[in-house]
Formats: structure tokens, sequence, C-alpha cells
């Protein structure tokens, strides 16, 4: 597939859609490009019929910095409609990565700054290094972390987006891990066979069912537990069971053989 000198966009034979940030020379900070050309590979792998997961990654010693400071110069400068529309693509960006259909894995190998902890708590699933180091800085400028303000505190919760909003605070990736942003924390000299060990371990799940298992998680997250959610999720298990892939998934497991998604 295509690459662009913003980041590296790769599909594996295994069916993982795999975008590197690739501005290592600046710590993989975002500017007008990074934000189109992040928004416009993942709606690529979205509709690519063999990518079954996505894999968020980055060259370099750095996860995201944040913003380039190039970008905050010409920012300074902005009328507040041209700071709107800015901010939007932004917002895009994190909404389409938040709702892709497809599994997502962050894998956070150092430094996630302002909008790079926006992109880890977008991601379904986050694997960092022990290296990695976190901060949300945007008040240092007398900015906030408004757009990613939805994902970051729906992954950590208010209370602890009060603590790391307010103090713009450095913080570990075992804190991290605590406040429940990242899943996992490994050593970083064995991260990257971790982490592809991982992939190919999601890999071998039902495609179907894992799509249907993240759109369970947001209708019971919006939801009640009450006699309505009861008769939906029997409803659910009972169209997953009935399908083509529930009855080759439970077939295979009582055969003892692999699924043909697999094949």
């Amino acid at each position: 597939m295509s690459e662009e000198k913003s980041l590296k966009l790769e599909v594996t034979a295994e069916g993982a859609g795999i975008i590197t940030m690739n501005r290592p020379d600046v710590h993989n900070a975002f500017d007008e490009k990074l934000i189109k050309d992040l928004t416009k590979a993942l709606q690529k792998l979205q509709s690519h019929d063999r990518v079954r997961v996505v894999v968020l990654q980055a060259e370099g010693k750095s996860f995201s910095a944040g913003a380039d400071l190039n970008w905050m110069r010409k920012m300074a400068d902005y009328s507040w409609s041209e700071n709107y529309q800015d901010s939007l693509a932004l917002a895009t960006l994190m909404q389409t990565l938040s709702q892709l259909k497809k599994p997502t894995i962050g894998l956070v190998q150092g430094a996630a700054f302002g909008g790079g902890v926006g992109l880890v708590a977008a991601c379904d699933i986050v694997l960092a290094s022990d290296q990695a180091k976190f901060c949300l800085s945007e008040v240092k400028l007398g900015l906030i972390p408004a757009v990613i303000s939805p994902y970051v505190i729906k992954a950590i919760g208010a209370r602890q987006a009060n603590r790391y909003f307010i103090s713009a605070e450095i913080f570990t990736a075992q804190a991290a891990q605590t406040i429940g942003l990242v899943h996992e924390v490994i050593a970083n000299d064995s991260f990257k066979e971790h982490a592809q060990n991982y992939i190919q371990a999601v890999l071998k799940n039902g495609p179907l069912a894992i799509q249907a298992a993240k759109d369970l998680i947001q209708f019971v997250e919006r939801h009640p537990i009450d006699e309505e959610l009861i008769r939906e999720t029997a409803q659910k298990i009972a169209d997953t069971r009935a399908s083509a892939e529930g009855k080759e998934g439970v077939s295979a497991f009582l055969e003892k053989r692999d699924p043909n998604w697999l094949g």
C-alpha cells in the first residue's frame, strides 16, 4: 500500500493493518498533514477486506509529542474560525480511531504527550514499554486538552483526569496502567516481540465476533441493567450462535481443528 512521508502503512499477510507514525525527527508530533494522513489511513484500513486488526505505532524514541512547534506557531496567528476548523480535524481523527469497527491496538514505545495521549486513549488495547512516559501538558501552555478529553476521560475517569489535566505532570507507564490508560506494561527489551505475539493472538479470534464484541460494549455501556438490556443481550448471543462464523467456531473447537478464518 502507499507510503506517505508522515506515516508508513502496511497490511501483513495475516491481516494486520499497521500504521507507523514516521516523523521521528520531531518526535512524531502532530501537524495538519499527519492528522490528515492518519485519518485517511484509518479509513482505508476500515474498508480493506483483508484487514482484521489495526495497529498504531511510531518510529523513533517517542510515540507522539503532541503538537508540532511549527504548527503551533501557525495556530498562534489563526482567527477563531481557523482554530475551530483546525481543531475539528483533530477531533475527526480521534473519533475515527475510537469508532473504528475493527479492533485497534496501540503500541507505545516512548513518550506520549498531549494529543499523543488522545491517540492512546482512543485505541481499544494499549501495550506500553516500561520506558514510555505520558503527559497531558496543555495547561502549561495556557490551553486545555479539549478534543481528546472524551476519550481520555472515558479511559481514566473524571477523578484521574482532575489530577492529570490540571497538574500537567509527567507520569510513568506503570502509573498509566494503574489508572486505566494502558493495559499492559512490558520490559523495553522484549516489547517488540511481545507486541507481535499479542497481535498474532488477536488475529486468531473470529473477525466478525470481534466486531460484534466492540458493538456490544458500546451498547451495554449506554444502557442500564434492565429487562430491555437482558433481552437485547440474549438476542445478540442467539444471533452470533446462529451465524456462519459462530457455528464454524464452535464446530472447530469441538472437532479440535482450526476454524476456517485461520485457513
